[in-house]
């Protein structure tokens, strides 16, 4: 069994290889400027700067999501959800949600009602939530996904067009 888990192991390596998103922003817990300003809180709610390096051969556009698996809700909270990122951008400035996106690229509804970024607002009290920032590197030049579509199933295509996937996680609690 251990010699046929090792080829898949190395494998799986070389299809990810390097493929790394880091942020200057995140620091491992998310601040004020991250907060979302509505539902209880009073943030700034502005999207941290990311960037990404090593995509693998073939990818032909991005995604990246904003994950909250802490979230009281059953089934977790959508903060960001991005497709259509061209293949030749690396990274987002700090504030680029509404603003500063690349051409091309669509912000779809988060679990808020909003096409944008969404920042954490875990209730007070509650243990630190984690959020999980994806950068997808995706075989298609474009998901045909327009603002309104909900997060999940914008989910379902992403996963079913990921080459790689790169993963960052801060934490935030009020």
């Amino acid at each position: 069994m251990r010699f046929l888990l090792l080829p898949l192991l190395a494998s799986a390596a070389l299809i990810a290889g390097n493929f790394t998103l880091q942020s200057y922003d995140l620091k491992g817990q998310l601040t004020k400027v991250e907060e979302f300003n509505g539902f209880g809180c009073n943030g700034q709610n502005v999207s941290p700067e990311l960037h990404w390096s090593d995509a693998p051969k073939g990818t032909k556009s991005f995604a990246i999501t904003v994950y909250d698996p802490d979230a009281p809700t059953g089934s977790g909270w959508w903060h960001w959800v991005v497709v259509n990122i061209p293949a030749d951008v690396t990274k987002l400035p700090s504030g680029a949600s509404g603003k500063a996106m690349p051409k091309g690229a669509v912000e779809i509804a988060n679990d808020y009602g909003i096409a944008a970024f969404g920042g954490a607002c875990p209730p007070k009290g509650d243990k630190p939530h984690r959020y999980i920032f994806t950068v997808y590197a995706l075989d298609v030049l474009k998901l045909d996904l327009k603002p309104d579509t909900n997060a999940p199933v914008a989910g379902f295509m992403i996963n079913a067009h990921t080459i790689a996937k790169a993963s960052i996680m801060a934490y935030y609690g009020r």
